[in-house]
């Protein structure tokens, strides 16, 4: 005869409380284990944005050295205020590499360290839970 989930653990069987303790077990791990995935989810998207970011910033960063470049060569070429124009955009993607850039480390930063932290701790809980129990 089963006994109802509610009884004094002190009124069951040894096989009982074992069978109660896997099932117990096997849920906790379950659940800590999405617990994990729903953490590395959350953090592997940050790191994904951070690293776009850091993309877009190298793009940015690449155009710059190719409008200082023109800039450059208009300047040694002696033209005429053609440089100017080429420098003013130069500085305009230096400037949109360097926010890109300060994005992007913060967007890893919110992600770091890339482990489940809150799994890690929910873990440790549950391990000093068990050891308390004896």
């Amino acid at each position: 005869m089963q006994q109802p989930q509610n009884d004094d653990p002190r009124d069951l069987s040894l096989s009982e409380l074992t069978k109660q303790l896997a099932q117990d077990f096997s849920t906790l791990a379950r659940q800590e284990i999405e617990l994990a995935k729903a953490e590395l989810t959350t953090k592997g998207k940050k790191f994904g944005l951070g690293g776009a970011m850091f993309g877009g910033a190298g793009v940015a960063g690449l155009m710059a050295l190719a409008a200082l470049t023109a800039a450059l060569i208009l300047l040694l070429a002696l033209a005429i205020p053609g440089w100017v124009a080429a420098f003013v955009v130069a500085l305009i993607w230096a400037a949109v590499g360097a926010f890109l850039a300060l994005k992007g480390r913060d967007k890893v930063k919110e992600a770091s360290p890339p482990v489940p932290e809150q799994t890690v701790e929910t873990v440790k809980e549950d391990i000093e839970w068990l050891k308390n129990r004896k």
